[in-house]
């Protein structure tokens, strides 16, 4: 029999197993058991960076070239312009000599009258006479001598004393005195313009008063006072040496021929009405060569000259002349002469070399039909052969005149003629006229002074010396004036415009343009009025160049808010939908770790 084990009551119970530790409470709402991933973040984060990396980009792409132009420089030379006008200089002499060095005596106070005609030429300035942009009667010297005996003379650096004899002079033949007044060497140190005052001159009624076609006068006369003789020297000093023997004192807007580019085209043009009756043709090349160049030569520091021809060889007239019994011809009124050029079949624009902003001067010479004239009418075949009516137009836009000449004929074969160079000198003299007057001088040769009627010597190159002087004076103030206005409405309207494209070509320009100017004001004050001519051209010329290149006249310009406009359709929503889930993503992402740290904490004190 198996014993029986019984415990005793008073034995200790048996140890329990401890029980393992009870989990924390988990809500999944508000706690996670793991880690919150970076990959979504990652992925919203990136697309997000390479967004905003693609911002410079775009701007880039969108970016503006501007050439950095010289806006303070452009404000100096405006303002210099403005506040300190031009001083060209220009000195004055008066050189007194007796007819007859050992018949003649002067007695001149030369003291007194440097002082009368100091005041006379501050009058006349205060007058407006003399005193425009480009004159120089702010900036003048003044030395008179008396050419008598021993030599007296007040700041005279240019004249040699002795150099004139009077009595070497023929003083009726002005031609001969003017080359002998040229080869005394009165400007040596420079432009200088001299008066010869010969007292008591014999041969000569009254007081006569010679402009010569160089940088000098001449008054011969008897029996004057030392006033008259004051009033004269300033009166050719201001109203013809330095005012070109003009009367209009300021200039009224642009210089008609020259161009903004500095460009004269003169366009020559021989026509023939009908060639069943006759047809004139022309060796252009040798009238430019003879006839023409010198001209265009001493116009060079002015304005670049070009020339052009053209033969057309039926051009019927437009307008309709009407028989005058009086004058015994056709005439054409005044007020169809406009009109009188027939478009349709007279082809004058065609020049090539006037492109851009130069001017093109036409000058028409026309063969009228066989029994027609403007101006007379009664010629047959027999009284052709020797003497031809041709009409002269000239000017850009409307009729200068039309002028009856005699065409010598050099061989007629059939009814085909050939002018000679000589046979266009006869034209030559209206066409320099003209020519003058569109520049403002005057085509005649007299002046009136307040005392005595001035004679004024033509020069064969149809300038003198003293009006290219006073051509450049004017020409450089005139050029400097517009160059500088040009750059400052360029530079007002370049700052105004933030996104306007400037090419490195406009910014070279514009320096240019600036150094030309700069150039021209500082040889203007050393009184190099060809030099200052040719660079205030340049300036004027680069200047517009500047401010009607094609880069700036092709293209619209726009400001920032319309490119914001234009790319915001596209770049705003896109962007807005980035950045939205960017931050919606970095919120989840901070819930979702806030949930898993609030998990571990609760683990964490529940273990």
């Amino acid at each position: 029999m198996a014993e029986e084990i019984s415990e005793s009551p008073n034995d200790p119970p048996p140890e329990t197993p401890p029980s393992p530790p009870s989990e924390p409470e988990f809500d999944s709402k508000t706690m996670r058991k793991t880690k919150p991933g970076l990959k979504r973040l990652f992925l919203t984060f990136t697309v997000l960076v390479s967004f905003l990396l693609g911002f410079p980009f775009l701007f880039k792409s969108v970016e503006i070239y501007r050439s950095p132009l010289p806006f303070h420089d452009i404000d100096i030379l405006s303002n210099d312009v403005v506040s300190n006008p031009f001083l060209f200089p220009c000195h004055f002499q008066a050189i007194f000599v007796p007819s007859d060095p050992k018949s003649s005596s002067i007695d001149v106070n030369l003291d007194e009258l440097e002082l009368s005609i100091r005041s006379k030429i501050t009058k006349l300035a205060s007058k407006g006479i003399g005193s425009q942009c480009g004159a120089c009667t702010n900036n003048f010297t003044l030395s008179l001598t008396l050419d008598y005996g021993d030599c007296t003379q007040s700041l005279s650096k240019s004249y040699k004393c002795g150099s004139i004899r009077a009595v070497d002079l023929d003083f009726s033949d002005d031609e001969s005195v003017d080359e002998a007044l040229e080869s005394a060497g009165f400007d040596f140190g420079g432009k200088v313009y001299s008066v010869v005052v010969v007292v008591n001159g014999d041969g000569v009624e009254g007081v006569k008063v010679v402009v010569g076609k160089y940088r000098h006068a001449w008054i011969v006369g008897r029996d004057w006072g030392m006033e008259e003789v004051a009033e004269r020297l300033a009166e050719i000093f201001v109203k013809v040496f330095v005012n070109g023997g003009r009367e209009e004192g300021l200039i009224h807007g642009e210089f008609m021929p020259v161009g903004a580019d500095g460009r004269i085209v003169l366009s020559f043009n021989l026509l023939n009405a009908d060639p069943m009756d006759w047809t004139y043709d022309w060796d252009f090349q040798k009238i430019d060569e003879t006839l023409l160049a010198p001209m265009i030569d001493v116009l060079g520091p002015i304005a670049n000259i070009s020339v052009e021809s053209q033969v057309l060889y039926y051009t019927p007239k437009f307008t309709f002349s009407s028989w005058d019994e009086k004058l015994g011809g056709y005439t054409l009124s005044t007020k169809d002469l406009p009109f009188f050029v027939n478009s349709n079949e007279w082809h004058l624009d065609t020049s090539i070399a006037a492109g851009g902003r130069s001017k093109i001067l036409q000058f028409v010479i026309r063969a009228i039909c066989k029994g027609m004239s403007l101006f007379f009418y009664s010629f047959q075949m027999e009284r052709f052969l020797k003497q031809m009516p041709l009409y002269l137009q000239c000017g850009e836009v409307s009729w200068c005149g039309i002028l009856k000449a005699v065409l010598g004929i050099q061989t007629v074969s059939l009814l085909r003629i050939y002018c000679l160079p000589r046979t266009f000198r006869k034209f030559l003299k209206f066409l320099r006229g003209n020519f003058r007057q569109l520049f403002g001088l005057k085509s005649g040769s007299l002046h009136v002074g307040s005392l005595d009627t001035y004679s004024l010597l033509a020069s064969e190159k149809g300038f003198t010396e003293w009006e290219l002087d006073f051509l450049s004076r004017q020409h450089t103030c005139f050029n400097i004036h517009s160059s500088a206005t040009t750059l400052g409405s360029l530079s007002k309207l370049v700052q105004s415009l933030p996104r306007m494209i400037i090419m490195d070509e406009i910014g070279k320009q514009v320096k240019f343009s600036l150094e030309a100017a700069n150039l021209a004001r500082s040889n203007a004050s050393l009184g190099f009025y060809d030099a200052s001519a040719v660079s205030s051209r340049q300036a004027r010329s680069l200047a517009e160049d500047a401010f009607f290149h094609p880069s700036i006249m092709s293209v619209s310009y726009y400001s920032f808010e319309h490119c914001f406009a234009v790319y915001s359709p596209f770049f705003l929503p896109v962007s807005m939908h980035v950045l939205l889930a960017a931050l919606r993503e970095w919120r989840r992402y901070k819930q979702e770790k806030a949930k898993y740290l609030l998990w571990k904490a609760k683990e964490k004190v529940a273990s």
